[in-house]
């Protein structure tokens, strides 16, 4: 079992490995595997392979008759006043998309959105719904009449350009990298896993050490980077599942020329992280390992829509939470990420695809109906039969879905 999130950050992985981590002397080297030292004294055992491709019938590169296609204008400007209010002006294109046939898609390429940062849910939208491309195509009702001016307290002003493509399997230059929550595995992934990679993508894994500190949000990220940038070419897409969203909107918001698109499945909303200080999860590891039964039942009952024989062998044998309880403890422990809030996702120009289970206790719809007004270019996909694992509950819905993200490019 891959008890770290890291194990998890991959790039279309096959199959199961087993993975370990200590001094440089004490693993062996075999199977494909190699060691790469992301700090002194971290050691990650890594495995990355590359597909056999077949030679292309045409050329990859862009034609040059077509210098401008995909090419959208991201520009928009960000101002957060001393109150807590959020305005966001979307300036440049807005993006076009048929492949979750939106609707409510009228809304005019230059607009404004005014948001409170106090309120995380009740500036929901009144119209446009699941399936909405953009963010700034509404406008949250505000006093009328007069309004004095205010001196912001922060502005952040975005202007450039993204080409964004189709992907396909035969492109060299593309990898995906897989990222899981807390509690899962790459098992979670085995359906998209397949998937892929009978398109010709690429895969490998990693792991992280039995020590509370690796498993906090700013270490966990460190170690991501440094995987990331090792095997990280000219376009990458990042897919993440709950928690491990955060950690894909870490690496957009660094490396903006590297990551091409991301998806967030059940990721919640564009909050910053802070772990509870009342939570079942400070209690003492004994006291959780004596509770990973009852445990177990709750990720059952809240993670899936239905609670039949099928669900309890995803939960068993797909190891949908099949976790130590020092490492969950660790990790619930270490969610502390106080700068991923609304306008550190409002800054971000990559394509987003935000895909939702409509039985999810874990996070609410209304929190990724919130990411999709925050984010310049998002696309929201609610499954209704589908619950906080819906790529285990709905694998074809999803994997069609993640495919055609894939392929999409604006016109």
């Amino acid at each position: 079992m891959l008890n770290s999130i890291t194990d998890g950050l991959l790039c279309c992985l096959m199959g199961k490995t087993t993975n370990a981590v200590g001094p440089l002397d004490s693993v062996e080297s075999s199977n494909g595997y190699s060691f790469m030292e992301v700090k002194p004294g971290r050691i990650l055992r890594v495995r990355h392979s590359t597909p056999n491709r077949l030679a292309p019938e045409r050329p990859e590169e862009t034609q040059p008759e077509e210098p401008e296609r995909g090419t959208v204008h991201c520009k928009r400007k960000i101002t957060v006043y001393r109150n807590g209010q959020l305005v966001i002006e979307n300036l440049g294109d807005a993006v076009r998309s048929e492949i979750l046939h939106c609707q409510n898609s009228s809304g005019e390429p230059n607009s404004t959105v005014e948001l409170e940062l106090s309120d995380l849910a009740g500036q929901a939208p009144a119209q446009g719904p699941a399936g909405t491309p953009g963010c700034g195509t509404r406008e949250a009702a505000a006093a009328p009449g007069k309004r004095r001016k205010r001196k912001p307290k922060k502005v952040v002003n975005i202007d450039c350009k993204k080409q964004i493509t189709s992907c396909k399997g035969t492109h060299s230059d593309v990898v995906l990298f897989f990222i899981h929550g807390v509690g899962g595995s790459l098992d979670i992934w085995k359906e998209q896993l397949d998937f892929f990679t009978n398109l010709g993508c690429e895969h490998g894994s990693s792991s992280a050490p039995q020590i509370a500190a690796a498993y906090t949000f700013y270490a966990l990220a460190e170690d991501m980077r440094a995987v990331f940038k090792r095997y990280a070419k000219k376009r990458n897409i990042l897919i993440g599942h709950s928690y491990g969203v955060s950690f894909c909107t870490f690496l957009a918001h660094e490396y903006p020329d590297l990551v091409h698109k991301v998806i967030m499945i059940n990721g919640g909303g564009p909050t910053a992280l802070e772990p509870s200080l009342c939570s079942i999860f400070n209690m003492p590891t004994c006291v959780l390992h004596c509770l990973s039964p009852c445990l177990a039942w709750s990720f059952l009952k809240a993670g899936f829509a239905r609670q039949g024989a099928k669900e309890k062998q995803l939960l068993k044998e797909g190891n949908a939470f099949n976790v130590s309880s020092f490492v969950l403890r660790a990790m619930m422990s270490g969610q502390y990420w106080p700068e991923g809030d609304e306008v550190y996702h409002a800054e971000l120009a990559v394509p987003v695809l935000l895909v939702h289970g409509m039985h999810d206790k874990f996070v609410p719809v209304e929190e990724d109906q919130r990411m999709a007004e925050i984010l310049l270019i998002a696309f929201l996909k609610v499954i209704d039969e589908g619950s906080h694992m819906v790529m285990m509950e709905c694998p074809e819905t999803v994997n069609t879905l993640l495919h055609e993200f894939v392929l999409w490019e604006p016109e």
